[in-house]
């Protein structure tokens, strides 16, 4: 640890402690997903949840929206959704003899991107200036984005009738990858014994926009020494020389590696990383980055491959001493 490492305020800890706990409570039973969500709303990063329907991924961006007091827009992503349906449109008024501009839903804190497989490249890549800069271009205006700002998108891995594939480009734009998965039995008897209860209307917010912000820029502060540093770079190098994969992790990608990282450990209360902290989001953060060697054709790899080629990699690596 660095003698420069962050003091982390103890009641900087319980707040977040909060969030998590008042984000759990809506959707229950899955305190690993909620942590991993909470790291990249603190990272600043976006999330791609990718699982069947119903599981509860509007669940976790209501929830997360709800705790930290901020705007969410909810967006069903069809195929003839338009980048302007996004984004917003200038509009002529008659009456001053000018445009105005009408803003799009991704003018908001948490946009959620329902299905966004199912819209066209042209309207997907309109996502690409807002999640890397924060910002939209509009008839020549380029404007910012409210802060704190993430998008939380899904796509359906079971159904690929009617969708449009996301490109490495954009995929490399989501810090991580998320699975929800199934409940456990018994909250799944609970949500059958309470089919009207609506768990997230019960989630108090804990933070502001404004207070999230300035805990985002702390993360900035959480210190990774020189071999950690050399040690994640290991990691990422290894993507790219493994025989498994024909795409290797990009620069971006360790960047995001490591403010995940930061950001992970001062959920945990610690002003400095750990190797933990590393292993513990290389598949989440990695395996939608790479892409598996060639198969045979029409072979199309499923997540749990990427995921698991990704782990061996961290298995193999060695960890600083």
């Amino acid at each position: 640890m660095s003698s420069s490492a962050l003091a982390v305020d103890a009641e900087r800890v319980a707040r977040l402690a909060e969030l998590r706990r008042v984000v759990e409570g809506a959707l229950e039973g899955k305190p690993g997903v909620v942590e991993l969500a909470t790291v990249a709303f603190l990272a600043r990063g976006h999330i791609l949840i990718e699982d069947v329907p119903g599981v509860g991924k509007t669940t976790l961006a209501r929830a997360l929206a709800r705790a930290v007091g901020a705007k969410m827009n909810r967006v069903q992503f069809t195929s003839d959704l338009l980048p302007s349906d996004l984004l917003g449109v200038s509009v002529y008024d008659q009456r001053r003899s000018e445009f105005s501009l009408r803003r799009g839903p991704i003018f908001s804190h948490v946009l959620l991107a329902d299905e966004i497989n199912r819209s066209s490249p042209r309207t997907q890549s309109a996502l690409l200036e807002a999640m890397g800069d924060g910002q939209v271009s509009i008839d020549g205006q380029t404007l910012a984005l409210p802060e704190p700002f993430l998008v939380l998108a899904t796509q359906n891995p079971q159904d690929f009738a009617g969708t449009f594939p996301l490109p490495e480009s954009q995929l490399d734009r989501f810090m991580l990858r998320l699975s929800i998965g199934y409940p456990p039995p018994h909250v799944e008897t609970r949500l059958i014994l309470e089919p009207a209860l609506d768990r997230v209307d019960r989630v108090k917010p804990v933070l502001d926009p404004e207070e999230l912000t300035v805990l985002q820029a702390e993360v900035d502060g959480v210190d990774i020494d020189h071999a950690l540093a050399t040690y994640l770079q290991a990691l990422i190098a290894a993507t790219r020389s493994s025989s498994a994969l024909s795409l290797g992790a990009s620069p971006r990608a360790a960047k995001n590696l490591s403010q995940a990282a930061r950001a992970r450990a001062l959920l945990h209360g610690r002003g400095y990383c750990i190797a933990d902290d590393i292993q513990e989001l290389a598949v989440p953060l990695l395996a939608h980055r790479v892409r598996l060697a060639a198969h045979a054709e029409g072979y199309v790899p499923s997540r749990e491959e990427a995921e698991g080629v990704v782990r061996d990699i961290v298995g193999r690596v060695p960890v600083p001493l």
